[in-house]
């Protein structure tokens, strides 16, 4: 414990900035506010929500984040390529199996018999679906997003909120030091 002190001795001492201005007149130390407070918008995330609504992307270019506009729409187009890729297949299988059921085997899966072809219809049914589950889940991934990112970008760190080492020396025997942290906020 002992040897403890000395570090929180110096965290104290050098770890400890100034968080005003300070001007002196005199005898008199005038401090002044350096900080300067942003105004709140309060509607900033539900209007950055509701571009990203209307336009996929557009709540990003509100909130400045140009860099995920690509993402958002590389993302919705992915799911939108593997939506039609799939849509087509199975609306070939689907088309041959009709067929192979009106008495024609003319078509380009002569090589499967029925249950593969409905085993073929089932398996791009199914991805087809999960493409348009994707596609959706970015859509709302990208309206989530604007909306959070609009509310962390006024989200403010103040100084004024600070951490500080502080050791008490016991006044009864002077031998055990208190040691602790506080936690100051200053309104």
């Amino acid at each position: 414990m002992h040897r403890l002190i000395p570090i929180f001795l110096l965290v104290f001492l050098f770890g400890n900035p100034s968080l005003f201005a300070q001007e002196k007149t005199g005898d008199l130390l005038i401090i002044q506010d350096t900080l300067k407070r942003q105004e709140i918008n309060a509607l900033a995330p539900a209007k950055a929500a509701f571009y990203s609504a209307i336009l996929p992307g557009l709540g990003q270019a509100y909130n400045k984040k140009y860099w995920k506009i690509p993402l958002v729409y590389g993302g919705m187009g992915t799911g939108i390529y593997f939506y039609s890729r799939n849509n087509t297949k199975y609306h070939q299988y689907r088309d041959a199996y009709k067929r192979r059921l009106a008495g024609y085997n003319d078509d380009e899966f002569q090589y499967l018999d029925d249950t593969r072809l409905i085993a073929g219809q089932r398996f791009y049914q199914r991805n087809r679906d999960i493409s348009v589950i994707v596609t959706v889940a970015f859509y709302v991934l990208n309206i989530v997003d604007a909306n959070i990112d609009a509310h962390f970008s006024q989200f403010n760190i103040s100084n004024e909120l600070s951490l500080r080492p502080d050791i008490n020396l016991n006044e009864i025997d002077n031998k055990h030091n208190n040691v602790g942290l506080t936690l100051n906020y200053q309104f």
